[in-house]
């Protein structure tokens, strides 16, 4: 509930400032699941593009520490991102970054839009990076199309460290779903894996230019 009162509340307030654009927005399903797979320029990200898909909820993998922090900041982090439903994920690797992996197939499995940052992090400097595999093993598993998502002038309009947005236009771009279904069964072999992922990030990089 809190998620549809944020997105119509905090998400006006969002549209009237900032007038996001949004473009392919025909290429994201309105039923079924999905994985949104986005470079990832600034933290406002995780909230333009739910902003531009009416109806449907999109749930991302946040990383772990918007849900450890500590003090007051913390506390209201931790409250915002259970709130909105947003899935925990730990960057460490080995069986706490496979436990954040599962989490994501449930809710794919729920039929929702699962957000996905193939680069694990925030660009540090607006480029795009090499992808993690992570992302086509959940593919693989799940079955379900990926939905390229690319995000435009967000890294100008909240840079890495800058709490106080500017007022810059963002464009949110979707691209054609990609069907990975002719690797069924291959998600132990790590060439198909990284395959997969550099054609996710190929996709990527092509509409975000």
């Amino acid at each position: 509930m809190f998620y549809w009162v944020a997105k119509w509340t905090l998400g006006a307030t969002l549209r009237l400032v900032f007038r996001p654009r949004v473009v392919g927005l025909e290429n994201v399903p309105t039923k079924g699941a999905a994985i949104i797979a986005s470079n990832h320029l600034s933290f406002s990200d995780s909230f333009f593009a739910p902003l531009v898909i009416p109806g449907r909820k999109v749930t991302f993998m946040a990383k772990a520490e918007y849900f450890t922090r500590r003090g007051i900041k913390g506390w209201f982090s931790r409250l915002f991102f259970k709130g909105i439903g947003q899935l925990s994920v730990d960057r460490s690797g080995g069986k706490a970054s496979a436990a954040g992996l599962r989490t994501g197939l449930e809710a794919l499995q729920a039929g929702e839009l699962l957000g996905i940052y193939p680069e694990g992090t925030r660009s540090p400097d607006g480029r795009l990076y090499r992808g993690r595999t992570g992302i086509a093993r959940m593919v693989l598993e799940s079955g379900v199309p990926v939905v390229p998502c690319a995000m435009v002038n967000t890294d100008r309009l909240q840079p890495p460290g800058q709490v106080v947005p500017k007022l810059v236009q963002p464009e949110v771009r979707f691209g054609k779903p990609l069907d990975f279904s002719r690797y069924a069964g291959m998600e132990s072999d790590r060439l198909v894996l990284r395959a997969i992922t550099d054609e996710i990030m190929y996709e990527l990089m092509r509409l975000s230019g």
